[in-house]
């Protein structure tokens, strides 16, 4: 018995002072912490004020993590869960605390069996177990059909406005037609409505919503540390690009493009065309990027500022800073799996999910 208990001892000593999960980074060994697992396609996360984390999974999903624990969030509308929709972003405003209203981006089953972009808003219950009142308040109308290129993230502008990516649903002429959504970044009120100072709200035939347009399938978005909006997207074999968004400008998309077609084709016109915005950062191959943050420096100062990007291709974290804007390092390790979404913690710690490996992780030095 003595043995055998010493024996249990010693095991529990080498459980005990197993090594936690680490990435390497240029800001040294850094500490990974496994916050859920079991995911199924997961998609965004946000931060609620007292600790509790939600997840979207892209199959209509919505939960709530706290101390560990894992509860489904009732209530989320319908969504065309096919392809790359489904229920995708999720934005807590900052006026939650007052209004408990939560903002989410999905593909929205249309008429027909077409989907478009939309932005819905719901109110989330004081127990955190259900969503009351969710309406679509903006839609991409008319949708398409298939299932690709949908974008789609939520920022929350430092004047109260809504910035939202559109995809161009693979039909490339749309992106640089101002009478159609797709392809663009618009900008909304809280409930929906466009403000009067949108770039084409006055032009007649314009979907007045627009903000940005000639974007092909911006997937990651973020404020820098002066309440600038960053947009990254993906593009076709090669000219993958991390933009920097003007209001009322062109990027470009299709005529111009520092990729390829996958066939191999060259697309457009090229890689410049006058009136038509370069991109900060492009990569060539493509690494099909998703979620984008924008480090504030809490806990890793010589991050400041510095740009995060998931990679769903390559199964990493690619860390961009200077200027211009370049590639200083690329974070992977077995977490990394197609990386989705990355985001700041409020106490500054990382988290992102990766599809690869269905979980959620935390990151501290």
């Amino acid at each position: 018995m003595r043995i055998r208990n010493a024996v249990i001892r010693v095991l529990t000593m080498l459980v005990l002072a197993a090594p936690a999960a680490a990435l390497e980074s240029g800001a040294g060994t850094l500490k990974v912490e496994r916050m859920a697992k079991g995911l199924e396609a997961p998609w965004a996360i946000a931060f609620l004020p007292g600790g509790a984390v939600l997840i979207t999974e892209r199959g209509g999903r919505l939960w709530r993590l706290e101390d560990g624990a894992r509860q489904p969030v009732r209530g989320v509308g319908p969504v065309a869960a096919r392809g790359q929709g489904g229920l995708l972003d999720i934005l807590v405003p900052r006026d939650f605390a007052r209004t408990r209203e939560l903002y989410f981006t999905l593909a929205a089953p249309q008429a027909g069996g077409g989907a478009g972009t939309a932005v819905a808003r719901a109110t989330l219950n004081e127990t955190g177990t259900r969503l009351d009142g969710w309406r679509v308040i903006w839609e991409m109308a008319p949708g398409s059909f298939g299932g690709r290129h949908f974008g789609s993230r939520l920022v929350e502008a430092p004047d109260g406005h809504l910035f939202v990516t559109v995809g161009e649903r693979g039909d490339r002429p749309s992106a640089q037609d101002l009478g159609r959504a797709a392809g663009s970044v618009i900008r909304i009120d809280l409930d929906g409505g466009v403000p009067a100072d949108n770039p084409f709200a006055g032009r007649a035939g314009a979907v007045p919503a627009i903000w940005s347009y000639g974007h092909r399938n911006p997937q990651g978005a973020a404020l820098d540390l002066k309440g600038r909006l960053w947009v990254v997207e993906h593009g076709a074999r090669g000219g993958d690009e991390v933009n920097l968004i003007r209001r009322g400008a062109n990027y470009g998309w299709p005529v111009i493009s520092y990729g390829t077609h996958y066939s191999g084709a060259s697309i457009g016109e090229g890689t410049h065309k006058k009136g038509m915005e370069q991109p900060a950062f492009y990569w060539d191959p493509s690494i099909a990027p998703s979620g984008m943050m924008i480090y504030s420096g809490r806990l890793w100062p010589d991050w400041t500022g510095h740009i995060f990007v998931g990679s769903l291709k390559f199964d990493h974290i690619s860390r961009l800073e200077g200027s211009p804007l370049r590639e200083a390092e690329r974070i992977s390790g077995p977490e990394t799996g197609r990386v989705r979404a990355i985001e700041e913690g409020p106490d500054g710690a990382i988290w992102f999910l990766s599809v690869g490996t269905a979980a959620l992780y935390r990151v501290t030095p």
